[in-house]
């Protein structure tokens, strides 16, 4: 037995085409919207101290978002502290919640969905093991500014 759907599906992708499309006035203004929101998660988890904090730009290379974020927390309790300070800033700052959120109850791995801004909060061991950053490599890097007392802020 088959679990997938069988059926005369094209063996080609067929275009569609809208009549009522969009001007790039509008997707820009979209972009920036989840650039600012991406800068605020990166700001909310500057503030808790998140190491190697990540920001990548993949809007040219994936259409599951905008932006992906990565970053380190070095203990279970300071990836959980992470996560809530970014759903409490974006909440207060920018009025949305995450629209699913995985992983708090290990504390290993946080993932917050966005929607347009995806984030995974890390620890050390699975950042590594993963390494996120070298599949989405070809992705634009947003550049962060360091701050003095060495932590990483949004340009």
């Amino acid at each position: 037995m088959s679990d997938y759907l069988q059926g005369n599906f094209p063996l080609q992708s067929i275009a569609v085409t809208d009549d009522e499309v969009q001007p790039a006035t509008v997707k820009s203004a979209e972009s920036e919207e989840s650039g600012q929101l991406a800068l605020t998660i990166a700001a909310a988890a500057s503030d808790r101290k998140a190491g190697d904090l990540l920001v990548l730009k993949v809007a040219d290379v994936c259409y599951l978002a905008d932006y992906f974020l990565m970053m380190t927390g070095y203990s279970r309790v300071q990836v959980r502290a992470i996560a809530d300070a970014i759903e409490d800033k974006v909440e207060t700052e920018c009025q949305r919640l995450p629209l699913r959120t995985e992983g708090k109850g290990e504390g290993n791995w946080i993932l917050q969905d966005y929607g347009d801004v995806i984030v995974h909060i890390m620890m050390p061991k699975e950042r590594e093991f993963y390494n996120l950053e070298a599949f989405w490599g070809h992705a634009e890097r947003v550049q962060l500014q360091t701050n003095d007392d060495g932590g990483s802020m949004p340009i």
